[in-house]
């Protein structure tokens, strides 16, 4: 196991910049997860990191020590591919062997860490199988016990669960987790599903057009978040953003709809962006009215689409609504969990949130 860290690390094609100076510090044993939508830079991050894109400037140090000019395979990493790369020819056992066998390691080491790994993710009774006689989410394990049986330093996974129907994607993100409370080897993992981002890190590395937005612990990126991209991208369903003005009475809308702020709250008058989440409306007989448009019963909530005057807005409540479009909702915004962002420069307006999170 090793510490990774990535200091003001660059890269370009030509004169495409494709990461802008990216700093991130991993300790040993974390399980790091880079979240971002296509194009943002994670899977070339971690693809540096790997060694198979090469470094247009920057650090890049595993266990302390910089590897940008290591091979791939003196990194001492082992990376799990989107489509599983599985020999079609050779048997489960075969394929967890086979990095192994390249480095001409005796049988019986093989045969030991190959049963170690299969025992892990319950693979034991399909060694003898060949991939076209496995699941998708078996080959998926296979895949994993090749990359265990290496014992490497840091483990590497590539959008791994993305080709998985969504039951098994489920399935799959408790089982990864779950080995690597067991195993503790640092992790680095690339995906563009902010679900699998918030269930399965230590930490979240917020990307976007190859800058790192924010980095933490999940739930401090959800309770915090540093600016408007965080705001909308951690979430599902995603943060209300509502454009506006502060006053001396509240929060003016662009259609002159005012909404409440925290009483605690100060911040500058002048144009901001008001966050709330859907689930941090409550229904309230002396609310605010909103218009019905949409109701999506989810079973354990329910999800409704409104318009306060001609504000639409996302609420998601415990509550099962016998509403119908058209229809009017009492709401009221939670207050202690309001956001405010600064309109130009997309950051969090700190003052709107001191009470909330103290």
């Amino acid at each position: 196991m090793a510490s990774v860290a990535f200091r003001d690390v660059r890269k370009s094609f030509g004169s495409t910049h494709v990461l802008h100076g990216v700093s991130v510090e991993i300790p040993d044993g974390e399980f790091v997860v880079l979240v971002g939508p296509s194009g943002c830079g994670k899977s070339t991050l971690l693809r540096m990191l790997a060694g198979l894109e090469n470094i247009t400037g920057g650090e890049i140090l595993i266990g302390g020590r910089v590897v940008n000019q290591v091979p791939p395979k003196d990194r001492d990493i082992a990376m799990v591919f989107q489509n599983y790369a599985l020999y079609p020819h050779m048997t489960v056992r075969d394929n967890m062997a086979f990095s192994m066998k390249l480095a001409q390691a005796p049988k019986d080491v093989m045969e030991r860490e190959v049963l170690r790994a299969a025992r892990i993710l319950g693979l034991e009774a399909l060694l003898d199988r060949f991939p076209r006689q496995l699941s998708g989410g078996q080959r998926q394990r296979v895949a994993m016990g090749r990359a265990i049986v290496r014992n490497p330093q840091v483990f590497l996974f590539d959008e791994p669960l993305s080709n998985l129907d969504a039951k098994l994607r489920v399935h799959m993100r408790s089982e990864m987790k779950e080995l690597h409370q067991r195993l503790r080897t640092t992790t680095v993992y690339v995906t563009h599903d902010q679900i699998e981002a918030m269930t399965m890190a230590d930490t979240i590395v917020v990307m976007e057009h190859g800058h790192v937005r924010q980095a933490g612990p999940p739930l401090e990126l959800y309770d915090r978040p540093a600016n408007l991209f965080v705001a909308g991208f951690i979430g599902s369903p995603a943060m209300n953003l509502v454009e506006g003005a502060v006053t001396p009475d509240g929060f003016r809308c662009a259609d002159g709809t005012l909404l409440p702020l925290p009483r605690h709250a100060r911040p500058t008058p002048g144009t901001a962006v008001y966050g709330i989440r859907p689930e941090h409306f409550r229904l309230d007989p002396h609310g605010m009215p909103a218009r019905v448009q949409v109701v999506e019963p989810m079973g354990s909530e329910t999800q409704v689409v409104l318009r306060i005057g001609e504000v639409p807005v996302t609420g998601v409540f415990r509550e099962r609504i016998a509403a119908r479009p058209g229809d009017l909702l009492p709401v009221s915004p939670d207050l202690r969990l309001v956001h405010l962002f600064n309109k130009e420069t997309g950051e969090r307006i700190a003052p709107a949130m001191e009470e909330t999170h103290a």
